[in-house]
């Protein structure tokens, strides 16, 4: 079954931003991380490997994998090709729209300003990224944000923390968070997965559903 936009973002508290350097810590990591409870993964394309990961995290039961740090149009197609099922963009252009139309793939794009919320809005996307969200005005600005606009729903992401991200979290219009602190590069080459799943499971826990 096909999920949306808006049910893929309220299947996890935390959607990890995962960078994969060793295409061999895709499907451990994956596992890992559905293990705790965290079953939607975000693969950038920040490294090379970028797709390859994706491809073989799609085939791991219970994940849910998008793509993340989508700049280029090609990158749709290409990323949809490999498994993914959403994508992930830190702003939005005339272009990405018209690739994320043409590929199919529901798009979450990054907005950092009431304007650029607006904007979006007027594209059809009511489910934004806030980006990045500690430097846009944190918790405040969705706040602010939510008084005119209370019909979008957000996943802010750039400077959220296990420290900060249930104060996010709080916030009526935002409907999970993205964080890097689920995939600790000392845990990656160290293949420390056990931790890997305990951090997953306490981000889990950070809200109740």
């Amino acid at each position: 079954m096909t999920m949306t936009l808006l049910e893929i973002m309220r299947t996890s508290n935390v959607i990890p931003v995962i960078a994969i350097d060793d295409p061999e810590h895709a499907v451990p990591l994956a596992r890992a991380l559905v293990a705790g409870g965290i079953r939607v993964l975000e693969v950038t394309l920040r490294t090379r490997h970028g797709l390859e990961a994706i491809r073989a995290m799609a085939q791991v039961p219970g994940a849910i994998v998008g793509v993340g740090t989508l700049t280029q149009p090609e990158q749709f197609a290409a990323a949809r090709d490999a498994g993914a099922v959403f994508g992930v963009s830190p702003g939005l252009t005339r272009a990405l729209i018209a690739a994320a139309a043409s590929s199919g793939l529901p798009l979450l794009p990054g907005v950092m300003t009431p304007s650029e919320v607006m904007a979006a809005r007027e594209q059809g996307f009511l489910q934004l990224k806030l980006f990045p969200a500690v430097p846009a005005g944190g918790v405040g600005m969705l706040n602010a944000l939510y008084g005119p606009l209370p019909d979008v729903t957000f996943c802010p992401t750039g400077g959220i923390s296990q420290e900060n991200a249930s104060q996010f979290l709080s916030c009526k219009n935002v409907a999970c968070v993205g964080g890097s602190w689920l995939t600790p590069k000392a845990a990656l080459l160290a293949g420390d997965w056990e931790h890997i799943t305990a951090l997953a499971k306490a981000a889990s826990s950070l809200r109740e559903r």
